[in-house]
């Protein structure tokens, strides 16, 4: 060891990472959890044998090929048992007519063109291009990856460009068909907003297997990585709630935690909530304007504030791993107009309900203050959610006919459970007012690691990446020790040395 320490606030992805590249790297690490599990946001729980996975969509990095499979092999994670779904997403309209967004492309031009023969002409230039990402590691290389890289990248992403800058929802509009232009500005995580090319680069990533669910969900992949920070010889200390950074001389020298205890160290890493950890633990000392916004009461924006979790004595197996209901009018939940229900159907893992049953995950969007304001009522907010739970349920059975009597076991977790469990403010993506910047934060325009006027201080995890993937987030870890070893004059190593 380097005789250097680090204390790690946080056991989600960006936390595990910091402390594992810091054990591989002579840094003697340990982390402080409020939570009895690691992961943070990457979690999973059971109820009654069935699994709940609040986390996990599509992850990156399972193809063997990839720069994101090595940081996963290095972190423990990889390899491990995976499966592909066939499709991304499908669609369903209140017809019945199934848009499926296969990973396939033979597959998925063929279905389209049956879709609406009329689009023939985008159809196969949408093809076109998600075969040009097909062909290249555009995330490993976007992430990991070199200038050089990307470069070299570029010859064959030309005839593509153009593009780069629609929308989902403004690439939707160029489609004749009635039913592809309400369901494709849907197809990644019902955001039609979201840049077109996220899309193909991440059609170009299923095509080649690099997407895929790992068996047993968020809470296993999680403790994949704790259990090699511990081989490591990392500590963890679970039910440890950090309540303030130490400082001396504008430099951070530990933390006091609930219990009143005081925990030193040469460098302290917050994995921990952005706003919580500079503007409570650090109580505000370190910032400046740009800081101070982001930091201020955010605007009461909607956010996927609840989901309902069904636990179902029903079949999924032949159910798409996502779906996406389209409904025939507006319907409000808590407080918000849906026009659309989108779900996970875990019928493809075995694991994750009793034999012959399966889990149904609905992801709802709502406001911040809507549940704030019934959570501080016990009996109106345990109300509001058994509310939400029935009206999701009786939508759910005009496609899953007879579902409401095969409903076994209910969960209907809110913003208030991440504040609870994770110590988040305003949504799972812990930025209160910083946006979401996912181009810029592949391109690794947007990592904010340190605070003004404080050293020996770093932030990973959401915060730090302004994009809230995983991948992204134990990227952070990594790249924050590769920072500091750089500053003690280090070699960085992200691997252990064989001995």
């Amino acid at each position: 060891m380097t005789g250097k320490s680090i204390i790690v606030i946080g056991a989600g992805m960006g936390g595990l990472a910091s402390g594992i590249y810091g054990q591989i790297n002579g840094y003697e690490t340990q982390i402080f959890e409020m939570h009895s599990l690691p992961g943070g946001q990457c979690a999973a729980w059971k109820r009654k044998g069935y699994t709940f996975d609040c986390c996990i969509h599509h992850l990156f990095g399972c193809s063997a090929s990839t720069k994101l499979h090595g940081l996963w092999t290095e972190l423990g994670a990889m390899p491990r048992e995976l499966v592909n779904p066939e499709e991304c997403v499908s669609v369903i309209s209140p017809e019945g007519n199934i848009f499926n967004d296969y990973y396939d492309l033979e597959m998925l031009e063929q279905h389209l063109n049956e879709l609406s023969p009329s689009d023939s002409k985008l159809i196969k230039d949408y093809v076109k291009a998600t075969r040009v990402f097909a062909k290249h590691d555009f995330f490993g290389e976007a992430m990991l990856g070199t200038t050089v890289g990307l470069l070299k990248m570029l010859p064959a992403m030309l005839p593509t460009l153009q593009l780069f800058r629609p929308t989902m929802q403004q690439f939707a509009d160029r489609f004749s068909d009635p039913f592809l232009r309400r369901a494709f500005p849907l197809l990644e995580y019902s955001l039609p907003w979201m840049p077109f090319m996220v899309h193909l680069a991440k059609k170009g990533a299923g095509n080649k297997k690099d997407i895929a669910w790992p068996v047993g969900g968020a809470l296993e992949f999680a403790r994949s990585i704790e259990k090699r920070y511990r081989e490591l010889g990392g500590e963890i200390h679970y039910r440890q709630k950090v309540e303030k950074i130490l400082t001396e001389n504008s430099k951070a020298v530990g933390v006091r935690l609930a219990d009143g205890s005081e925990h030193k160290a040469d460098i302290v890493i917050s994995n921990a909530d952005g706003r919580k950890t500079i503007m409570n633990m650090l109580e505000g000392r370190y910032t400046n304007a740009q800081i101070r916004r982001y930091c201020a009461d955010p605007a009461d924006e909607t956010n996927w504030a609840v989901h309902v979790f069904l636990g179902v004595d029903r079949d999924l197996s032949k159910e798409p791993s996502a779906l996406i209901m389209l409904l025939d009018k507006p319907v409000t939940i808590a407080g918000y107009e849906n026009r659309s229900l989108e779900m996970q159907l875990y019928g493809f893992d075995k694991t994750m309900a009793p034999n012959g049953k399966g889990v149904i995950k609905v992801e709802l969007v709502s406001y911040y203050s809507y549940w704030k304001k019934l959570h501080e009522h016990r009996p109106l907010y345990e109300k509001e959610k058994q509310k939400v739970a029935e009206t999701v349920i009786g939508l759910l059975e005009n496609h899953f006919t007879g579902i409401t009597s095969q409903v076994e076991v209910i969960d209907v977790p809110t913003l208030m459970t991440y504040e609870r469990f994770m110590g988040g403010t305003h949504g799972f993506t812990n930025m209160p007012n910083k946006k979401l910047d996912i181009v810029g934060s592949l391109l690794g325009k947007r990592l904010e690691t340190t605070l003004p006027g404080l050293s020996n201080f770093y932030l990973v995890g959401n915060w730090a990446t302004s994009m809230g993937a995983l991948f992204a987030n134990a990227l952070s870890g990594k790249t924050v020790i590769k920072n500091i070893c750089g500053t003690h004059g280090k070699r960085f190593k992200a691997t252990p040395e064989l001995k």
